[in-house]
């Protein structure tokens, strides 16, 4: 059964998608170099001192080895780790509804936060969500004429008592800094291939597709100040948990279903498609 969110006139509110069939900018935190202790030439300086006894072979060797070792372990700091050709996390799932009608972004978080032994739910990430409360005003056939920004917070009412839509990665990482302080990456207009080297590396990612994980086939557009808004309709968030060769693994928080299996490039043409969104944390 295919759950699409149209339009007001069709059905009350947009958002959140599902189609329930099994279907088949990393950022490396870069380390400091190990130090190097450096002679100051200049003449009166307190810094280490040449020492007078001369040096043997012995001792020089000594000191190439050093230098060579001290090297070598800076780059294994800096060196990103290989990708893994598969993995798989073990993230426990967590439902939307009957709460969040169009709270896939922040019941996903949930997901990705608890997995990082962080103590909330999706309730308290609703509560504490950007939200963008530019009101929804409609043409009188029911066409979306003015509406909010999701790249500046959730547009709409994520419960469903009233017309929702999404929010995007931007308040979404402020989200993941207020649980987990100066830990929250950003992997959006990242290469995918990157994303999955962060699930490679043990972290689940939130990552933004279509309802059936497909290109999308409806669009709507609104005004926004003098912007101009141009999205699809149906805006599905899951978590992204695993990958092999030919597949991607998710927990969709909509259809209530882990670690759902779904053909790698299928997934990436509909991630690409909406914006190549993707939020996480290390």
């Amino acid at each position: 059964m295919k759950r699409l969110c149209l339009l007001t006139m069709i059905l009350p509110m947009l958002g959140c998608s599902h189609f329930d069939a099994d279907t088949n900018d990393k950022i490396e935190k870069k380390q400091p170099l190990s130090s190097v202790t450096v002679e100051d030439k200049t003449p009166n300086s307190s810094a280490t001192k040449l020492n007078s006894t001369p040096y043997n072979m012995n001792d020089v060797k000594e000191q190439v080895i050093n230098v060579k070792n001290s090297v070598n372990k800076s780059k294994s700091v800096t060196t990103t780790q290989k990708k893994k050709d598969s993995a798989m996390l073990n993230v426990v799932l967590i439902k939307q509804n009957p709460e969040l009608r169009y709270g896939c972004e922040v019941t996903s978080l949930a997901m990705v936060l608890n997995y990082a032994g962080v103590k909330t739910s999706k309730i308290d990430l609703y509560r504490s969500v950007r939200k963008d409360s530019d009101p929804l005003i409609k043409s009188p056939k029911g066409d979306i004429l003015r509406w909010g920004n999701p790249a500046d917070g959730f547009v709409g009412d994520m419960t469903g008592h009233r017309s929702g839509y999404a929010v995007f990665d931007q308040p979404m990482i402020a989200l993941i800094n207020q649980k987990l302080p100066g830990r929250a990456v950003n992997l959006t207009n990242k290469p995918f291939d990157q994303v999955l080297e962060h699930v490679s590396a043990g972290y689940p990612v939130v990552v933004w597709t279509t309802g059936d994980y497909r290109l999308p086939d409806r669009w709507e557009g609104w005004y926004h100040g003098k912007q101009y808004i141009k999205t699809p309709l149906d805006l599905h968030a899951v978590v992204l948990v695993g990958y092999d060769n030919n597949y991607v693994y998710l927990n969709d928080p909509l259809s209530g279903r882990k670690k759902v299996r779904v053909g790698k490039q299928q997934f990436i043409s509909s991630w690409k498609a909406l914006k190549s969104r993707a939020v996480s944390y290390h």
